[in-house]
């Protein structure tokens, strides 16, 4: 797995390794039981700070996505179905609120709203 980091962005780097290994496995690029990198490995990998990669696996673990076993490694937790669908809802419901101030923004109103999204599912694989 490929990790992007951003200089130009304003989320922290934690944040976008977080948010890319979350995206991993709620995509299942990283499947139950993948071994992560290293803390090491991966902070000398992306040329930044072991405390970074530390502080992204730590967020990573308190929200259950992965667990490490100490002198062993970090893996991807087992899934718990319902807070991987909890998490996707969430996500969801943060595009949508950015679809919806852009809507307004461009005076789109409720129905042709509504009517871009059907037609958006439609074509969705």
């Amino acid at each position: 797995m490929i990790i992007k980091l951003s200089n130009n962005s304003n989320q922290p780097i934690y944040e976008q390794i977080t948010d890319q290994l979350k995206q991993a496995i709620l995509s299942g690029v990283l499947m139950t039981g993948d071994a992560l990198p290293s803390i090491r490995a991966l902070a000398k990998e992306l040329k930044i700070s072991v405390m970074t990669t530390k502080r992204a696996y730590a967020n990573l673990e308190r929200d259950g996505f992965i667990e490490t076993i100490a002198g062993k490694g970090s893996y991807v937790s087992e899934r718990n179905q319902d807070f991987l669908r909890e998490e996707l809802i969430r996500q969801i419901e943060v595009h949508l609120t950015k679809a919806v101030s852009v809507a307004k923004l461009a005076s789109v109103d409720k129905d042709s709203l509504h009517e871009l999204l059907d037609l958006l599912l439609e074509e969705s694989p």
